[in-house]
């Protein structure tokens, strides 16, 4: 079912380089989404499933006789990044790119159409699933509580990621957690403002936030499984020098390798940020964002693209440890039979958020044919 042709190929490098040019953030992608919808209608799905999420849709191809409906995702959002670089068709958006490559992923499932279009599964249904909102941790939730994500059901879903630092075009497996569950925390405290020449009459909460700061990332010296606490900002009342502060936030990302290790060290760093606004007598709240759960392959699905990989004589790569970024497929994968895996971008390609990353648009072709390897697997 590998049928791209030259053309078709140098159809969908067009396609991701104006993607690459026109980049959207997460929640943003109204033109991106049109831009896709205006390249497919060529391509004659079967069906069409709008308002999925906020900006989100789907295309699906229909076998002739029933089977498994399978879900192909790629992700629709950029990065709030400046890009760096001469490229030729560099980000037309000040401050805005994509430099994770969800202008590759999006290629390569558009270029899942161009081949269904061809020729149509023998079996079962296969969706193609444009995804707002992946970066903010978002997007897929709010997919799946989409009303019109019932009319999709999937019994398998698969996405890829390409990975800089490994070989161009190996497929980089692994079973059970891929990578990282993550989540913003902001915890806010609270005491009571003061002239700064009479400290003693207010509540500062320097000394407590100070504690937080150091006290949060050595939570994982307590915990068996791998744990991470990064700080990632402080602030301190305002730029008043005749004032003592009386409130403070400190920024924290929590990231574990499971899910279930996530709810401890969660509790933890609750547990200890209660302790020190008590000890200090100052109020305090916590809140979270860009909440990622792990990501857990399917051991059926992870053989369906292992298989792949051996038939189209991909170099492979077994990992025994998740990466240490997030995604937020996880979703999927609670919900069903799940394989997320890595396309090798070249061991010399800048790292994935860099300002001078690009999609290698050699990765196209191998991605979409190891996407349509795995609609023969289940589908025929």
């Amino acid at each position: 079912m590998d049928m791209l042709n030259k053309n078709d190929i140098n159809t969908l490098t067009q396609l991701r380089k104006e993607l690459h040019q026109n980049p959207e953030l997460s929640g943003e992608e109204r033109e991106t989404a049109k831009r896709l919808k205006s390249f497919l209608k060529a391509y004659e799905p079967d069906e069409w499933t709008e308002n999925l999420g906020e900006n989100g849709f789907a295309v699906t191809y229909n076998g002739k006789e029933k089977g498994p409906s399978v879900i192909f995702r790629a992700e629709l959002d950029a990065l709030p990044i400046q890009e760096r670089g001469g490229l030729k068709h560099k980000s037309k958006r000040e401050g805005v790119s994509h430099v994770c490559g969800h202008d590759g992923h999006m290629a390569i499932v558009a270029g899942m159409a161009v081949a269904l279009s061809k020729e149509r599964p023998l079996k079962g249904k296969v969706t193609l699933l444009f995804q707002p909102s992946e970066e903010t941790g978002e997007g897929a939730e709010a997919v799946i509580n989409s009303p019109n994500f019932k009319n999709i059901s999937p019994d398998f879903a698969f996405a890829l990621h390409n990975v800089p630092g490994y070989p161009m075009h190996q497929v980089i497996l692994k079973k059970g957690s891929f990578n990282a569950a993550s989540k913003g925390m902001v915890v806010q405290l609270e005491g009571k403002t003061s002239h700064a020449a009479h400290p003693e009459e207010g509540n500062s909460p320097a000394e407590a936030m100070s504690m937080l700061v150091v006290g949060l990332p050595k939570l994982s010296d307590a915990i068996k499984d791998f744990s991470l606490v990064t700080v990632i900002h402080a602030k301190l009342g305002e730029v008043a020098f005749g004032t003592t502060p009386g409130e403070a936030t400190v920024m924290t990302t929590l990231r574990t390798f499971e899910n279930e290790p996530m709810e401890t060290l969660t509790q933890y760093a609750e547990g200890l940020t209660a302790l020190v606004a008590k000890e200090h007598g100052l109020l305090h709240s916590t809140s979270y964002c860009e909440v990622f759960q792990s990501v857990e392959n399917d051991p059926k699905a992870w053989e369906h693209v292992n298989e792949a990989a051996k038939t189209l004589e991909l170099k492979t790569k077994h990992i025994r440890t998740p990466f240490y970024w997030s995604e937020d497929f996880g979703q999927f994968s609670k919900i069903t039979p799940s394989m997320l895996f890595g396309l090798g971008s070249g061991k010399s390609q800048a790292k994935l958020h860099d300002g001078s990353f690009d999609f290698p648009d050699e990765l196209i072709p191998t991605g979409c044919s190891l996407f349509m390897e795995v609609v023969k697997r289940i589908n025929n």
